[in-house]
């Protein structure tokens, strides 16, 4: 438990203002010495390999220690890997449990996030009356939730990629958004001013569905994985389902503000939860981590992980258009993705039309 603490986002906050001190990693201790780690995996780049091409064939294996290199001819730069096969900061090798337990709160997480956007019909009528406009208006609420979290994606997905940010930091940031704009959206008092709160919503809880995938794939191997992504897509798949049902009975009872209210109660939790014991799962952003407390540690700049050497060739040109053209190609070239699109995309549009008091469709 005590990793699980240290690698989220309230360890390293606390790590921060400790100045690593508190909940320290192997490399933060005062015991720790380059030639006390066992069976390391580490990868030397020789002095004659320029930085601009870290991907050479000139890496050559050797100890993490003062062995490196000689006065004579020093390696430019030393790769930071994982020091062992069993490394147990790979998320590889973490326990199952842990794992289960990580996988759990990614599944509440997508859960909150797709009822979030169904909870809000059975008072879909009652906004037509307050708000003096037609029910097709106000199953806008809906509509441009969805339109948010389908949008999200196209920024939160690459972003969760560089390995300076990392997922958790993805997570934790845009949920607490999604939480803080619950408040003013139950209490929004005109119609304008609450569709925008439900786009913002919707858009600040999309990385669920575009980054929680990601996160089941850098800990799960191949093996396990579809038996894993399976009950994250339960998870998601049960959200509009049971949305309409959870909020019903509160809806009639007391108003439809109640269905914000109740995201609110399923989101502040989590959000909570997230924070305390959701580690960061991102291979790429744990070892660029590692390497700046190697560099810190030992005052030299040689240890990069291999991350850093890929963000030095990569430009922000070509990051936007492998975010704006991927989603269109996958569909583009692949009509059962094509179909799974389309069809959602008619359920969706459709949704709104659920009748607030039978939850049967209106023809």
């Amino acid at each position: 438990m005590f990793d699980i603490i240290r690698d989220s986002a309230f360890g390293f906050l606390v790590r921060h203002i400790s100045r690593h001190r508190l909940l320290q990693h192997r490399e933060d201790q005062q015991d720790f010495t380059l030639s006390t780690v066992d069976h390391p995996s580490v990868l030397s780049k020789p002095s004659e390999v320029s930085e601009d091409s870290p991907t050479s064939s000139g890496y050559v294996e050797s100890r993490l220690s003062e062995q490196h290199s000689s006065p004579v001819n020093p390696p430019t730069h030393i790769l930071v890997d994982w020091y062992a096969g069993d490394d147990p900061a790979n998320p590889r090798n973490w326990s199952f449990g842990k794992k289960c337990f990580i996988a759990t709160q990614i599944c509440l997480y997508t859960f909150v996030v797709y009822i979030s956007s169904a909870i809000y019909t059975p008072g879909i009528e009652e906004v037509a009356r307050i708000f003096d406009v037609s029910i097709t208006v106000s199953s806008l609420g809906l509509a441009i939730y969805v339109l948010g979290y389908g949008v999200g994606p196209l920024l939160f997905s690459p972003l969760s990629e560089i390995p300076r940010i990392g997922r958790n930091a993805i997570y934790i940031i845009t949920f607490g958004l999604f939480v803080v704009l619950t408040i003013p959206a139950a209490l929004a008092d005109n119609l304008a001013g609450f569709l925008v709160l439900r786009f913002l919503q919707g858009f600040f809880g999309s990385p669920a569905l575009a980054t929680g995938g990601a996160t089941f794939g850098d800990m799960f191997d191949i093996f396990q994985l579809p038996f894993l992504m399976a009950f994250w897509m339960a998870a998601g798949t049960a959200g509009p389902s049971l949305g309409p049902t959870i909020a019903g009975f509160s809806v009639q009872a007391r108003s439809w503000r109640w269905s914000m209210w109740e995201i609110l109660w399923m989101a502040c939790p989590l959000f909570l939860l997230l924070c305390f014991c959701l580690p960061e799962t991102s291979a790429d952003n744990i070892l660029l981590r590692r390497a700046r407390r190697l560099r810190r540690i030992t005052g030299s700049n040689r240890y990069r992980s291999q991350s850093e050497f890929k963000q030095q060739s990569m430009k922000a040109s070509t990051a936007v258009r492998e975010a704006l053209w991927r989603p269109a190609e996958i569909i583009v070239v692949d009509p059962a993705i094509a179909f799974v699109a389309i069809y959602t995309s008619l359920i969706y549009g459709v949704s709104g039309r659920l009748h607030p008091e039978s939850f049967f469709w209106q023809s």
